[in-house]
């Protein structure tokens, strides 16, 4: 399987190398793995759906 590097991964999907970490981190990219300080993304993998709050209005709890 082939693997590409977080910023090659950001530059693929139009996102930040930093939100892709995040991502990486909170296991929503699927097969992701770290090596050392960095992460392997494999080559065919899709961005993840945004789950952040786009209304801009925060849901009460």
């Amino acid at each position: 399987m082939k693997y590409m590097t977080a910023t090659e991964a950001a530059e693929k999907w139009g996102i930040s190398s930093r939100r892709v970490h995040t991502l990486c981190a909170g296991g929503r990219i699927e097969g992701a793995s770290r090596l050392g300080n960095a992460w392997a993304i494999p080559k065919d993998a899709e961005k993840p759906d945004d789950a952040r709050i786009k209304s801009g209005k925060y849901k009460k709890r």
